[in-house]
């Protein structure tokens, strides 16, 4: 498997550079995928998006609400985990030249993981494959270089499968996302203290944005330099701490840093209560889960990991783009931009 070099990401074609293509995308109603569409038609391709009939963070989107979403683009209603209707009512019986995937679990939960992160996108693949698809670029996450919770091992064995597929394929592994470091905006505003694990400065991350992203997925489809690569990319600037999250968000609020520390441990015990009960109760198995993954990411870094040194290495990530997360923090601030979170959210 190889990795892009260190250092910037080259940077990306102009629209009327690329070639036309006709282009299948999953996972088009999230907040990825909707600006990946948008850089995909940007670029003049022909986009062709499977969307579920209620689509979006719980749902909340009716199909009305997806065609909106995504204007310009077809939109086909399919559940992508039913391999049958995924041809039929996805495929159509059509030709392709590429699939473009930033579909993902939505909770991270072991079942959840393996039928979309594995499963859906194993069906995916071989649609794609009789739809004459020749590159397949892959939304993954840089979380998967160190394995310990279920949908990274989901995603780990999909991009295998993906790799032995004998189609061109880019697997891009970005670091962390703008909207899941921007739950503690409001604290602040309301003068609360910003929460951190352990002292703020046990992990830190390279953050990139939704639409420096999806220029950089739309571009896999032109720069023969990314195809049948893993690549690993975070958004510019230098990597920052959760600390110096905290400490810039109370610059723009004016107000004194104030943090309240949150053991690790804390987790532990909560990981190990909600084990013990999920033995009977499935519903407090899922919560464990939940549990872990917010550990995880509570000790490791977003940023590539070197597994000679056994660290991760910030000037070893790639950077892409020109949005920091400091500059959407006072977007957020000034009320220009809105945060969205996920299904769950730690904080």
């Amino acid at each position: 498997m190889s990795a892009a070099a260190p250092g910037s990401a080259p940077p990306p074609t102009s629209a009327a550079s690329q070639a036309a293509q006709r282009v299948l995308v999953l996972g088009a109603t999230g907040t990825i995928g909707s600006a990946t569409v948008a850089a995909l038609l940007e670029r003049g391709h022909h986009v062709v998006c499977l969307v579920r009939q209620r689509a979006g963070v719980r749902g909340r989107l009716q199909p009305q609400d997806s065609i909106r979403l995504l204007t310009g683009a077809t939109v086909r209603f399919v559940d992508v985990t039913d391999a049958n209707a995924l041809v039929r009512a996805g495929i159509c019986g059509e030709r392709f030249d590429a699939l473009v995937s930033c579909m993902a679990s939505r909770t991270g939960e072991p079942r959840d993981a393996w039928a979309v992160d594995y499963q859906a996108h194993r069906h995916a693949l071989a649609a794609a494959q009789d739809a004459g698809v020749r590159h397949f670029v892959l939304l993954s996450a840089i979380c998967v270089q160190r394995p310990m919770l279920a949908f990274q091992h989901a995603k780990l064995a999909f991009e295998k499968t993906l790799m032995d597929s004998g189609l061109d394929y880019s697997i891009v592994r970005p670091t962390a996302y703008f909207k899941s470091l921007s739950g503690q905006v409001e604290r602040v505003r309301q003068g609360r203290p910003f929460l951190v694990f352990g002292d703020g400065k046990l992990t830190a991350c390279k953050p990139i944005s939704d639409r420096d992203l999806a220029q950089y997925l739309a571009d896999c489809l032109s720069l023969e330099s990314r195809r049948n690569r893993v690549l690993p990319i975070g958004g510019p600037g230098p990597a920052v701490t959760p600390r110096e999250q905290g400490e810039y968000l109370f610059s723009l609020s004016a107000r004194p840093p104030r943090f309240r520390k949150v053991p690790v441990t804390l987790l532990d015990v909560l990981i190990a209560v909600l084990g013990a009960g999920g033995r009977l109760i499935p519903a407090l198995a899922a919560k464990a889960e939940f549990a872990r993954i917010g550990r995880y990411y509570a000790t490791e870094s977003m940023l590539v990991w070197d597994p000679q040194a056994g660290r991760y290495d910030a000037a070893a990530t790639p950077s892409t783009g020109s949005q920091t997360l400091f500059d959407y923090y006072a977007d957020l601030v000034r009320g220009a931009a809105a945060p969205e979170r996920g299904d769950h959210a730690v904080f």
